[in-house]
């Protein structure tokens, strides 16, 4: 009798641990459910809000005019545009005005501005917008209106204004001149992430840099205001590429913490970003 009371009181035992443990899976598996993924770049005492698709499209048009050698005015501008033309999604659809208008920035290509394909390839598309805003004479001193109408020629070129706050804050923090300054709240990646995709990434978007893997991360060569606009182009991305950490100049941003950025370890001349691991 006492060794039945023993074994049903270790049947028990066991089965409360079991259910604590299906209990606090339930819980953190719930939790990632209702995390609500979004970019957010802060400027003084304001902050502008993206999805995390707008953002990375963001990322890509701000590194381009860093790559270019371009002001942050030229990233502002063409941010505020492309918000307005596509709400920085790349669409393969246009509107009564431009029915043949694609892409990230509605470029038509009925008016010169490449083949279908060319206009919805995103690095296509914003250098082909900067390469209009560059002839432009004083563009860096024109409001966003009169300097986005200038390259689109838009029926409606006032409304590119609603989005300059926008464009100026997530163009600040991508393009490295503001630091800590663009932060994302995301779910845990269900995938591993490859150091090699987030390199080949990187590449497209600011053009070949000094970096090294080393196991699940890639170790950037970079300082400043370009290892600030790396940075973020990192965390912008982190959703795609499955990135879970990102050091820069003894400050860090942590996928899992969902804290935003803070102050670390990191050495200041390396730039790091980290993938997730295989789930085992």
């Amino acid at each position: 009798m006492r060794r039945l009371r023993r074994a049903i009181v270790a049947v028990l035992a066991l089965a409360l641990v079991a259910g604590a443990i299906y209990a606090i899976v339930a819980v953190l598996q719930r939790s990632e459910t209702l995390v609500s993924e979004r970019c957010v770049a802060v400027v003084g005492s304001e902050s502008y809000e993206l999805a995390t698709d707008q953002s990375a499209n963001a990322s890509l048009i701000a590194a381009i005019s860093v790559r270019r050698g371009m002001p942050p005015r030229a990233a502002s501008i063409a941010l505020a545009t492309a918000m307005q033309e596509s709400r920085l999604r790349n669409i393969n659809y246009g509107d009564e005005a431009g029915p043949d208008s694609r892409g990230l920035f509605q470029q038509r290509p009925s008016q010169g501005w490449g083949t279908e394909a060319q206009v919805m390839d995103p690095l296509y598309a914003a250098n082909a917008f900067y390469d209009g805003l560059a002839k432009i004479p004083g563009y860096e001193s024109m409001e966003v209106t009169q300097a986005a109408q200038a390259v689109q020629r838009s029926a409606f070129p006032r409304a590119y204004a609603q989005h300059e706050p926008m464009g100026r804050a997530f163009a600040s923090a991508l393009t490295g001149h503001s630091e800590s300054a663009l932060s994302c709240e995301l779910r845990m990646p269900d995938a591993a992430g490859d150091p090699a995709a987030v390199v080949n990434e990187l590449t497209t978007a600011f053009g070949a840099q000094a970096s090294s893997v080393e196991g699940r991360s890639v170790h950037v060569d970079v300082t400043g205001t370009q290892a600030w606009a790396i940075g973020h182009w990192a965390v912008a991305n982190a959703k795609e590429l499955s990135i879970t950490q990102v050091d820069v100049a003894g400050h860090t941003w942590n996928r899992e913490k969902r804290n935003g950025w803070t102050d670390a370890a990191a050495p200041s001349d390396t730039l790091t970003i980290t993938v997730s691991a295989p789930t085992t």
